[in-house]
């Protein structure tokens, strides 16, 4: 479990660090334990597992003032699980769904009783995502996704992707653009 928290830490500090996040914006987390350990998704899921990741990505979000958001599973329409304080700040639309290892996710049942003040809302546009396993977190991502490659490529058996996002280009050839964003 160590081990599995500790590649956690590692792959959302650098995500945070490579997306430039700063406090008050949203990284959505999307975790199938059943991957982690190397079982196919959705048929193995692990409170322990969930709880161990969370671990390791909730104090490092905490510490910069970025809300984490996650993604449950489709048994709750991908919901997300986020604290309060956000969905109002960003107004969200809530949603009544507590979720459990088996309806909704491991990771997100263990973020559920970790916050403060959790909510479940129905969708949100985050800032930057971490999908660990392939559970496809892109429809809660800002345009434009810009695909991030971590040094940590693995937490478990399962596969890490992650995605910062950028405001969308307008203009035409004589635009100059921020390259700070």
């Amino acid at each position: 479990m160590q081990n599995i928290t500790q590649q956690a830490r590692t792959a959302v500090t650098e995500l945070i660090e490579k997306a430039s996040l700063t406090a008050g914006q949203i990284l959505v987390v999307g975790c199938s334990t059943s991957e982690v350990q190397g079982h196919s998704l959705g048929t193995f899921s692990a409170p322990e597992i969930g709880r161990a990741i969370l671990d390791g990505i909730l104090p490092v979000t905490k510490e910069r003032g970025i809300f984490l958001a996650a993604q449950c599973c489709e048994h709750l329409n991908r919901a997300l699980i986020i604290e309060a304080d956000a969905m109002e700040r960003y107004s969200f639309e809530r949603v009544n769904a507590v979720p459990q290892p088996k309806a909704g996710g491991s990771f997100a049942a263990a973020l559920y009783g970790a916050l403060e003040n959790p909510v479940t809302v129905e969708a949100l546009k985050a800032h930057a995502g971490m999908d660990i396993g392939g559970v496809l977190i892109g429809m809660h991502l800002k345009a434009v996704a810009v695909p991030l490659r971590l040094e940590q490529k693995m937490i478990g058996e399962a596969p890490v992707s992650a995605a910062r996002t950028r405001p969308k280009y307008t203009g035409g050839e004589r635009t100059v653009y921020d390259p700070r964003l």
